[in-house]
């Protein structure tokens, strides 16, 4: 693209700093959706990404959209439970069995149900991206039951819904910004940490790791988000664009995130230091009955009558 034929006046910059790497389902989704934009603009809009949180790191990242230093972030959905307790439904073990029903909740009335909460506090909610089912990794000894994770300290993003989760099985766990992890895995500050096939191998957080299991526990996803403020400043065409083609880009990122959990899984499983147990269906049924207490934990916590409505239903 030729800038050089847009003036400064005229050309719009999007910041969109992320945390993970590139090679992720959000990295190439940010970098399909800047190409798309800057295309379809003809270079009157920019879209400067920063992957790696090479920009700021992983909790400033809601502070500076705020601050308007940056217009546009897709943070783990995990990271707006302080100031959207309901974003935590998400965090629920076991509340989804395949993707498709993550996306129907993105959008049904559950996901509109959360867009509406989210302008209430600010902010404008332009989609909700996949990463991918949660794993459990650690460098101590098998997990095959939840009783296993007694006494072991792991790595969980912000999240009260996260923590009970892992107090439930007699486990510790600390907060930690996702780019600190992989320091902490080295340095033995946690033992263990739960995460999806793509950042586990993207980030290469198998090499401090011994043990994973394949449990699909609970989901990541995350929240592509701007402020009411920079929206509504926005022309009604650029927001049509906008909006369009974060639509097409959400799509294919869905897609995409489905294809590179099975392909990476596959990578992992060829890791020779890495040892994996795959819970059964069975299995899986004994977990969620274990951590299905959660969710009355959780209903307990909201008052929002669209969001306890379709826990009920789970």
């Amino acid at each position: 693209m030729d800038y050089d034929q847009v003036s400064d006046q005229e050309r719009l910059i999007i910041r969109f700093p992320y945390v993970t790497g590139e090679n992720t389902p959000k990295g190439l989704a940010a970098k399909k959706f800047k190409e798309l934009i800057e295309k379809r603009s003809n270079g009157k809009i920019e879209v400067q990404v920063f992957p790696n949180s090479s920009l700021y790191s992983d909790y400033k990242e809601i502070e500076q959209l705020q601050k308007g230093n940056v217009q546009m972030i897709a943070p783990h959905t995990a990271k707006f439970s302080e100031i959207l307790p309901e974003a935590q439904l998400l965090d629920l073990p076991y509340l989804f069995n395949n993707h498709e029903e993550v996306d129907e909740l993105a959008e049904g009335p559950v996901g509109a149900e959360i867009s509406r909460l989210l302008e209430k506090k600010g902010f404008k909610l332009l989609a909700v991206w996949n990463n991918g089912f949660k794993q459990l990794t650690n460098n101590q000894k098998p997990i095959q039951t939840p009783e296993d994770l007694f006494g072991l300290v792991f790595r969980i993003a912000h999240s009260e819904v996260i923590k009970e989760q892992f107090e439930l099985a007699g486990a510790k766990s600390i907060v930690l910004p996702f780019d600190e992890l992989y320091r902490a895995l080295e340095a033995g500050k946690v033992q263990g940490e739960e995460n999806t096939v793509s950042n586990i191998n993207n980030k290469r957080l198998y090499t401090h790791q011994e043990y994973m299991t394949k449990s699909d526990h609970g989901y990541l996803g995350y929240f592509v988000i701007t402020t009411n403020q920079f929206w509504s400043s926005l022309p009604k065409d650029t927001k049509t664009m906008l909006e369009e083609t974060i639509d097409e880009v959400t799509e294919w990122e869905r897609q995409t995130a489905a294809k590179m959990e099975e392909e990476q899984y596959l990578q992992l499983k060829q890791q020779e230091d890495l040892s994996i147990y795959e819970l059964s269906p069975k299995e899986k049924t004994e977990w969620r009955n274990t951590f299905h207490s959660t969710y009355q934990w959780f209903t307990n916590k909201i008052d929002n009558k669209v969001i306890e409505e379709y826990v009920k239903t789970k």
